[in-house]
């Protein structure tokens, strides 16, 4: 029956699995069967990096088969509900409810009612209270689990940080779990000993009549106060795959992913990234030019991406790119610099880079003047800006990408004005260039702004975010001020970047409006095209919950946080010092230059130890 239906499907391949480097097992001589499930479409899940990290280290284990899951298309979905067909994994096509775990990734919150769509196909109860010893356990991690208490209701199990460190024990202790008959509190009680581990039914919550957090305990004597992540520290070390899944349909990023580096040095106050994945830690140049080597040649791709939160920042950079460039260029093998940044750049790097396969330029001013570049500590200059792009210009690119924000903490008009101004002159910068000395097509700029989203674990927790017409105010005043024909002017959707707002910084009560607007039809939220926003304002009033509670309160620095149970290795009172500098203005140099004694010294490694 499945293979009748896939016909009917828009894209077939997307269920069928079968790629070059799938692993292939025996399912009935593995004791643990774990569905790595993807709360999106196949060609989003299969860019992910995580994803084939994962993959390759949990089936490296002779005991355990991983298999993958995708959120299934609308198309799909339709006729699986019509013809009695589970979601299932893409390896064997075996039901993921009779799977060990569905093992779920967080990359970004409104992927959330994906998680509960995903969980209802399958045949398992959405609730961890409602599941028996038959359904799988559902476990989380990336991200978005740094503020794991949304889903805390519907998520049995919690990973707070890089797979590789507690990801074998874990499974150590459920195979012998599984082996003497135990049941999953049995394992669940068990989980309170490793690191890492965060398991929401063993704690308790409860509310001030003002709706903010009145305490959060634990209910079990073996649970810790505090959960810490865990971190990676010797990147050389640690497992990297060899090869990775070369999918059958175009994805979002066909080619060889390189991590560079985990963290970032950098401090940006609006950035989770940059503080949940401290401190910095580097791959080698020669391990890195190891690993190119074998995963080119493993899986046929034409491209090379460097991937780590700021490449430009990697202490060997210009040594890698050299061998890179030199290595596989005569094979037109392109180099991909994604989040390069502008003070990073050299004439000479972009010239051979382009020679390969020429590309755009992406920069990320994220505010149009530098007051407000000092308030989120974006540590660049204007004129670092527009001498980056000259350069560029000069070497003979013509088209620059930039990303800003909207809504950002002080954000006054004449910083939005800032923003047309700065486009404006990038564009006068190429002009600047003899006629004769251009190359290629006009120069083209496109300006692209998203809406600031508070986040957890970083300064900015505790402020209040822009309201849906502010954002729209804001956004108009951008696009209407815009008058040079080479400048092009996108925005993200308001109401859809609020809801964020309201998921990032929610509490256990925003599981129920996330199931309610589920329930209503809500799936796919950061597809436009589906993305239903009277759903949820239907969810918020069935519920009796505020999203202005969640997504436009300015905090107090005494309020207890939804997320004040985890510990990402930074105290508190940094977070607070740099909201406060940020207040002033005040800039925070970055790692390398200062230490700013931020905690994250306490893991031992990286580049606190440099």
């Amino acid at each position: 029956m499945l293979k009748e239906i896939l016909l009917q499907a828009e894209k077939p391949a997307r269920y069928i699995g079968n790629e070059i480097n799938m692993v292939k097992k025996d399912p009935k001589k593995a004791d643990i069967r774990i569905a790595f499930c993807f709360p999106d479409v196949y060609e989003v899940g299969m860019s992910h990096l995580g994803l084939q990290i994962l993959y390759y280290f949990l089936n490296r284990r002779d005991d355990t088969y991983c298999e993958r899951c995708f959120a299934v298309w609308h198309d799909m979905e339709k006729l699986m509900r019509e013809n009695g067909i589970p979601l299932f994994a893409l390896e064997t096509g075996d039901p993921i409810r009779d799977f060990d775990f569905a093992a779920f990734t967080l990359q970004y919150e409104m992927s959330y009612t994906n998680i509960i769509n995903m969980l209802d196909m399958a045949g398992i109860p959405i609730w961890s209270k409602d599941r028996g010893e038959d359904a799988p356990l559902v476990i989380a991690g990336g991200p978005c689990a740094y503020n794991p208490e949304p889903l805390a209701e519907i998520v049995d199990i919690f990973y707070i940080g890089e797979g590789e460190v507690s990801y074998d024990e874990f499974l150590d202790i459920y195979a012998e779990n599984k082996k003497n008959g135990g049941t999953k509190q049995d394992f669940l009680e068990k989980c309170l000993k490793i690191e890492g581990i965060y398991v929401p039914k063993f704690y308790d919550v409860t509310y001030k009549e003002n709706g903010e957090i009145a305490s959060f305990e634990p209910n079990h004597p073996d649970a810790p106060r505090v959960i810490k992540k865990v971190i990676v520290k010797d990147m050389d070390d640690v497992f990297y795959p060899d090869k990775q899944l070369v999918p059958l349909i175009e994805t979002v990023h066909d080619r060889v992913t390189l991590e560079v580096f985990r963290g970032c040095i950098r401090g940006c106050r609006f950035c989770q990234a940059g503080y949940v994945y401290r401190p910095v830690r580097e791959k080698s140049c020669d391990r890195l030019t190891e690993l190119a080597d074998k995963l080119l040649k493993n899986s046929g791709h034409e491209e090379i991406s460097l991937i780590s939160l700021s490449t430009g920042d990697y202490r060997s950079f210009k040594e890698l790119a050299d061998k890179l460039i030199e290595s596989y260029s005569k094979d037109s093998v392109s180099i991909s610099l994604p989040s390069l940044r502008i003070d990073a750049f050299s004439l000479d790097l972009m010239e051979r880079v382009q020679a390969v396969r020429k590309s755009g330029l992406t920069f990320a001013p994220e505010a149009g003047t530098q007051r407000l570049r000092d308030v989120i500590n974006k540590g660049i200059t204007e004129e670092e800006i527009l001498n980056g792009c000259a350069l560029a210009f000069a070497g003979g690119w013509n088209r620059v990408k930039l990303y800003f924000m909207t809504g950002l903490p002080t954000e006054t008009d004449d910083d939005l004005m800032g923003i047309v101004r700065l486009s404006e002159a990038i564009v006068d910068k190429y002009f600047e260039i003899p006629k004769e000395d251009r190359k290629g097509r006009p120069v083209s700029v496109t300006v692209s702004s998203a809406c600031f989203v508070p986040k957890p674990f970083t300064p900015f927790q505790w402020c209040a975010q822009s309201t849906i017409d502010e954002f729209t105010r804001k956004q108009r005043l951008v696009k209407t001020s815009m008058t040079r024909k080479q400048v092009k002017y996108n925005y993200h959707e308001p109401h859809l970047s609020s809801l964020e707002g309201v998921m990032a910084r929610g509490d256990r009560r925003v599981g129920k409006v996330i199931y309610r607007a589920w329930e209503l039809g809500a799936k796919f939220d950061s597809w436009s095209e589906l993305f239903s926003y009277d759903a949820w304002v239907q969810a918020f009033r069935d519920t009796g919950i505020s999203p202005e509670f969640y997504a436009n309160r300015e905090r107090s620095y005494d309020e207890i946080l939804p997320w004040d149970h985890i510990s990402i290795g930074i105290d508190k009172s940094f977070f607070i010092n740099e909201a406060e500098k940020a207040k002033a203005g005040e800039v925070t140099p970055n790692c390398r230059k200062q230490c700013s004694h931020c905690g994250a010294a306490r893991f031992g490694g990286g580049v606190c130890f440099e």
